[in-house]
């Protein structure tokens, strides 16, 4: 049985699950979108959505400090996150993102979506 089971395991190890989840992240704030297959993008999005309701509260050292601990890799883009892209949903109660399905993958027919900002 699935009963309380909160994440998708995209078939990979803990450790190499986190750190793709992040680095999809971090390239999804740099780069204001990302193209990849609808599990993936889903997961990504649950963590966009975690990530950018704790950087609404400004730039303070306790924002920093819990945005740091979920993207650890690229400071500069938890400056943006929290300097330029959470300013803009203060007053959204949610739902930041948006996926676009995009069909299916010619190669091995997997369903492909993209993230984006709302």
């Amino acid at each position: 049985m699935k009963h309380q089971i909160g994440k998708r395991k995209l078939s990979k190890r803990s450790p190499h699950r986190k750190a793709l989840l992040r680095n999809q992240a971090i390239h999804f704030i740099k780069n204001g979108a990302l193209q990849t297959t609808k599990i993936r993008v889903k997961e990504v999005q649950k963590l966009i959505e975690k990530t950018v309701t704790i950087a609404r509260n400004g730039y303070d050292f306790n924002t920093i400090r819990r945005v740091k601990k979920i993207l650890p890799y690229d400071f500069k883009m938890v400056e943006k996150l929290i300097k330029e892209i959470a300013p803009k949903y203060v007053d959204r109660p949610g739902g930041y993102t948006r996926v676009i399905p995009m069909g299916k993958r010619p190669s091995d027919t997997a369903t492909i979506a993209r993230l984006e900002w709302v």
